[in-house]
């Protein structure tokens, strides 16, 4: 009995230091806790969610390739150990909450572009990055049409004329375009209590918890 009790205690002060780092309540959390159980066991049966669930959860199937849901998962384990954990899940959804500042989603949308990871958005990444969303949202453009896309964002992004985008110049092109940062908001994250859950949960995911996403402890 000790040591439930410990462990139910080390487990409420975790979720309360987790709403101490973030945006969310600690309610936020215990509904967050619900829909990470879901998407970490729709596949097996432990507590982390691997890149597998993660692309179910996010695409509805868990074999599609998606460059942005590789990048998203990349970003999401913070620990680089191929799984994400609770609270690694928590931590880095906070960003998407709309009391986020523009200058957290700013810098998560720079790593999600900085592909290679060297500090800089390059043109090739730009590229890479939109013939992937234009093959998942199954929209057309012409080579030339997202040619002049990268363009126009290089000539208005790269105020530095290095052919790169830092940090900097990014946060800055950010700001004058916000709408670039309108997919970094998610308005459901304001009351994840009610809303949430059931939105983001799939139907085939819903088999062992009919009724009970909102229940508490």
């Amino acid at each position: 009995m000790g040591c439930v009790c410990m462990k139910q205690r080390l487990k409420y002060r975790s979720r309360a230091a987790l709403a101490a780092q973030t945006y969310f309540k600690e309610t936020d959390v215990e509904a967050l806790y619900q829909l990470f159980r879901k998407l970490s066991r729709s596949l097996d049966g432990d507590e982390l969610i691997s890149k597998e669930e993660f692309k179910l959860g996010l695409l509805r199937n868990s074999k599609e390739q998606s460059l942005f849901a590789d990048r998203v998962f990349q970003l999401f384990d913070l620990k680089h150990d191929g799984v994400i954990e609770f609270e690694e899940f928590v931590l880095s959804l906070s960003v998407f909450h709309p009391k986020a500042p523009l200058e957290e989603k700013a810098s998560f949308a720079f790593r999600l572009y900085d592909i290679w990871q060297s500090g800089f958005i390059e043109r090739e990444e730009v590229k890479e990055m939109i013939l992937a969303l234009l093959k998942e949202s199954e929209l057309v453009l012409s080579d030339e049409m997202i040619e002049v896309i990268i363009e126009k964002t290089f000539e208005d992004a790269d105020s530095k004329r290095d052919g790169k985008i830092d940090l900097e110049e990014w946060n800055e092109f950010v700001a004058r375009n916000p709408l670039m940062l309108k997919n970094m908001t998610i308005p459901y994250l304001t009351d994840i209590s009610t809303a949430f859950p059931s939105f983001v949960l799939r139907s085939d995911m819903d088999d062992d918890s009919n009724g009970n996403t909102n229940n508490k402890e």
